[in-house]
């Protein structure tokens, strides 16, 4: 179940008819075989309220793990399986990843950081599994595995994503809002 994703964006006609404006074949923003990632960036809103128009596609603004300034992002990001040939993740490789996608401020590793690709945003997140297995990494080393259907609500912690499937990919969908540390929050990742 490697099915590209398809978006259908409505709008409305000249007549004030709701109307499909787009219906495409997604092909990945980014894709990185190498790191075992593609992202497919569904729709991003900047502001809020959004405006609700019928404004040309917000996607092809450069590429970032976190939304705008009070925005949002959808997006489904394909986790592909260990392979052997695949080098182990190293510390500069998860910058030079998070770069990539212009978020290198987001890398959050330390020598004693469970996973090379830890990072942290300052947003609440809705991962949800659409196919296949995940495990959630926490700084804290502990490790969640997801199946399909599962979701996990992200509030600003310091995380990391893997497949632990040696052949089947996995799919996840992210909605991500932008969001502020509470101050008391803000202390507390100051501090670790």
């Amino acid at each position: 179940m490697n099915r590209t994703p398809r978006r259908i964006v409505t709008g409305h006609d000249a007549n004030g008819k709701s109307v499909v404006t787009m219906d495409t074949a997604m092909q990945p923003t980014l894709e990185k075989p190498e790191i075992g990632v593609a992202f497919y960036e569904i729709w991003n809103t900047a502001g809020s309220p959004v405006r609700v128009d019928n404004g040309a596609d917000p996607t092809s603004r450069p590429l970032q793990i976190e939304p705008p300034k009070q925005g949002s992002i959808i997006r489904f990001v394909d986790f592909g399986p260990k392979q052997a040939a695949r080098p182990p993740m190293t510390r500069e490789m998860a910058e030079a990843a998070f770069a990539l996608v212009g978020s290198a401020h987001a890398a959050t590793w330390k020598p004693d950081s469970p996973h090379p690709m830890m990072h942290r945003t300052e947003s609440v997140d809705y991962g949800i599994v659409v196919f296949g297995e995940i495990v959630l990494v926490l700084d804290d080393g502990s490790r969640t595995h997801l199946k399909a259907g599962d979701v996990v609500v992200q509030r600003g912690t310091d995380h990391a994503w893997e497949n632990p499937s040696e052949i089947n990919p996995a799919r996840m969908a992210f909605i991500l809002l932008d969001g502020a540390f509470s101050p008391e929050i803000a202390k507390l990742i100051e501090k670790a």
